[in-house]
């Protein structure tokens, strides 16, 4: 929580996310479940989980997702999701993202908000895509020492866990591999051996 927690919950906090927004995260990973959580923990009015695939629906909604798109399996996601979202927080780290795509989700005064670092550049996007309906395009990073405390006091007020799986550090190697195939659900935690053997009695 104190890295991916609090980098996706200060952009939904600092742009208004509450019960009058529609909130929307893209990547549904180690940042983008934080993201989902966060926003199903402020009461977002509905929360669209957006990602390639639809393998990760059935845990998307489990964390408080009210919708699920999958861009790679719906050609006609763009138009049928149109003007919906007021805050989309993008957690993917890949510049190959449809972002022009993107923008036509935000309703008028809408903002995005990139939180994934690709190392590459963004794709590029028309401005119309700002002017016509006033659209902020910003970024975030982690939040500061207050804002931290106060995620922490928040999500231990409303139950919220992060989704992890915990690992023995003698397993550190294997779990860098393993990250980098993509197989944390949601978050990898090294552990010393005898917490993980507690943890498990749990």
């Amino acid at each position: 929580m104190l890295c991916g927690g609090i980098t996706s919950f200060s952009p939904l906090r600092q742009h208004g996310a509450g019960p009058t927004k529609s909130v929307g995260i893209i990547g549904v990973g180690g940042l983008g479940h934080f993201g989902i959580l966060s926003a199903a923990a402020l009461g977002c009015k509905s929360i669209v989980a957006i990602s390639r695939t639809s393998s990760k629906k059935s845990d998307a909604l489990a964390m408080g997702a009210t919708h699920f798109i999958a861009t790679d399996e719906d050609p006609k996601w763009t138009s049928k999701n149109r003007n919906s979202i007021d805050i989309l927080i993008c957690t993917v780290s890949s510049p190959q993202m449809p972002l022009q795509k993107y923008l036509s989700l935000l309703r008028f005064d809408g903002v995005f908000v990139q939180v994934g670092a690709p190392e590459e550049a963004l794709p590029g996007f028309s401005a119309f895509s700002l002017i016509g309906k006033r659209i902020k395009l910003t970024g975030s990073s982690t939040g500061s020492p207050q804002e931290i405390k106060d995620m922490l006091q928040f999500f231990a007020d409303k139950g919220v866990r992060s989704w992890n799986v915990n690992r023995p550090m003698k397993e550190a190697n294997q779990v860098c591999i393993d990250f980098e195939k993509g197989l944390p659900r949601y978050r990898y935690v090294l552990v010393n051996e005898k917490h993980a053997n507690e943890v498990a009695k749990l």
